[in-house]
């Protein structure tokens, strides 16, 4: 992910994180650490809190509230430099919304009914599938295409939404000309898909299978020994690549701690209990750097509102001539 120079023809990186509940693992490596590691290789880096996005499923205002403080406590604890970057609250720029209305008017119905997002709601028979959560793609195609990114950090399982950007950005040029960029998504190659600690599905809140990381050390060794695992006796040999602690433990570890551990599994005589344990101290040291600087930036919770202020200042000066251009081309300015 690293570049041995800062200016990348001063291309544009943009992503989001959606204030939904605690950021675990799966969020950190699928996109938040590549977010937080390319503000040192662009010119130009937007992060923004999707606030809009998580009204699909977050339904009491104050806990809503907690949640966008704490990501904002999250990714400058977890190494966002606002120096180097604009960070902001997606809803502090109306023209979010406003750009996603239009796009939302050429957008075709079956492009949404294939979003996975979509399919994955219908899969799991949500009592109330929403508008919203239908509409999801087209406003993710807003945030980014509004600042005419280039590159967007995302996981694996966001690809597509990159992906209908694209179409819908064709969609608007071929039909009112040449305006938008077409965005690359960024997905690590070696962090593609996080395992959650059920050992079925990817990490997700959805599925409730997270390690978070700023939880109490409790909470996370809680959650780190309830990572489900196979029958095989203590005494016995195990395959490590297809065991979910041996594969979180590779993700945060170094080469010769995950070879060491390796070592241990097939050689037999050592438990999942005590894989989940070295997991755990592990985990707990990886993090602890970032848990020990958000509770300093907790303490000045003043600062927090200045940082996103002067981000959103920042990104409505692009973002407001972005849709003025826009608004101008279909017509809706005279």
């Amino acid at each position: 992910m690293k570049s041995s120079s800062k200016n990348q023809n001063n291309k544009r990186v943009l992503t989001g994180i959606k204030p939904s509940g605690f950021p675990h693992l799966g969020n950190y490596l699928g996109a938040m650490r590549p977010a937080i590691e390319l503000q040192d290789d662009f010119e130009e880096a937007f992060y923004f809190i999707a606030d809009l996005h998580s009204l699909t499923t977050v339904r009491n205002a104050k806990e809503h509230q907690e949640f966008i403080r704490g990501v904002t406590l999250d990714f400058l604890a977890l190494g966002l430099n606002p120096q180097k970057t604009t960070f902001f609250r997606q809803s502090d720029l109306p023209e979010h919304a406003e750009l996603a209305w239009i796009f939302s008017c050429i957008t075709p119905f079956g492009l949404m009914e294939r979003a996975h997002a979509w399919k994955d709601a219908l899969a799991k028979k949500l009592k109330e599938p929403t508008v919203g959560l239908f509409t999801y793609p087209v406003l993710m195609a807003a945030d980014i295409l509004l600042y005419q990114t280039d590159l967007v950090p995302v996981g694996k399982d966001q690809k597509q939404h990159v992906e209908i950007a694209r179409d819908i950005a064709e969609k608007f040029n071929s039909t009112f000309g040449e305006t938008f960029k077409l965005p690359t998504p960024s997905i690590p190659d070696n962090i593609a898909s996080i395992p959650g600690t059920d050992g079925e599905h990817k990490m997700s809140k959805s599925y409730k299978n997270t390690i978070e990381i700023f939880a109490p050390e409790e909470t996370i060794r809680k959650q780190i020994m309830g990572i489900k695992t196979d029958s095989t006796p203590v005494e016995s040999p195990k395959d490590p690549e297809h065991d979910t602690v041996f594969k979180l433990y590779a993700l945060i570890a170094n080469t010769t701690e995950t070879e060491n551990l390796r070592d241990k599994y097939l050689a037999g005589g050592f438990g999942y209990g005590d894989a989940k344990k070295l997991l755990a101290e592990k985990y707990l040291q990886f993090f602890a750097p970032a848990r020990e600087k958000r509770i300093e930036l907790a303490k000045d919770l003043g600062y927090l509102d200045d940082v996103l202020k002067s981000g959103a200042q920042k990104a409505k000066k692009i973002a407001s001539q972005t849709l003025a251009t826009v608004k101008e081309k279909v017509g809706l300015i005279l």
